[in-house]
């Protein structure tokens, strides 16, 4: 899919000038083996909204930014379920994982800070926290809030407002395309699939019943007393 090609290329773009070479080399080859499933839906995204807009920098940036977001709670999540610490030592290539995981997530951050999507992308780490410290939490929740990120981060960047759906929708995407289950496949980037044939299409009808509703209100807002 081109949109992988893209998000993916974005992403390993937005963390080139990263240091030591050891640390960037160490992500560049986690963002190289991972499923793009959280850029490629920014860009879908906007897509939905602009037809010609998910080919633009502006678009594939914020797909960046989400994508990193995504690999770095992704590898967090991972590195808890296995606690490589509780092994012997050295632990080198443990530290550089947690600190890559760090640097992930603060790129990210810095991504999106000053887009339409940065209080989304705040909520979507306090959630993976709190759920982290939940037993009984959903095991999807931290997919859940990415692919609403994403879908925020691309229906604003082609100038649309997210759609009042896009929770609703981004737990459908989660429950559909993360693997099995269970936990070990969640800390697996194998385990996202691909986005349904109907994504685009979906996210189009929903940023239109969107952009419906808002014309409507303000329609009535008018010869209201």
């Amino acid at each position: 899919m081109q949109e992988a090609v893209r998000a993916r290329g974005a992403a390993r773009e937005a963390v080139r000038d990263i240091t030591p070479d050891h640390l960037r080399e160490h992500i560049d080859e986690l963002l190289e083996s991972s499923a793009m499933t959280p850029g490629v839906l920014a860009l879908l995204s906007a897509r939905a909204v602009d037809g010609a807009t998910g080919a633009m920098s502006g678009v594939r940036t914020r797909a960046a930014g989400v994508q990193l977001i995504y690999e770095g709670l992704r590898l967090t999540r991972s590195l808890a379920a296995d606690e490589p610490w509780n092994g012997e030592g050295p632990h080198t290539e443990s530290d550089i994982a947690i600190l890559a995981a760090d640097v992930m997530v603060a790129r990210g951050f810095y991504i999106l800070a000053r887009t339409e999507a940065a209080d989304k992308a705040v909520e979507t780490v306090q959630s993976f926290g709190r759920n982290q410290t939940t037993p009984t939490a959903d095991d999807r929740a931290l997919e859940t809030d990415v692919f609403e990120l994403a879908i925020v981060a691309g229906t604003t960047a082609a100038g649309a407002d997210a759609p009042a759906k896009a929770n609703e929708y981004a737990a459908e995407l989660a429950a559909s395309v993360v693997g099995n289950g269970s936990t070990a496949a969640l800390s697996d980037a194998d385990a996202l699939g691909p986005l349904p044939d109907d994504a685009e299409e979906t996210l189009a009808k929903l940023s239109r019943s969107h952009a419906g509703g808002i014309e409507e209100r303000r329609s009535s807002s008018v010869t209201d007393p």
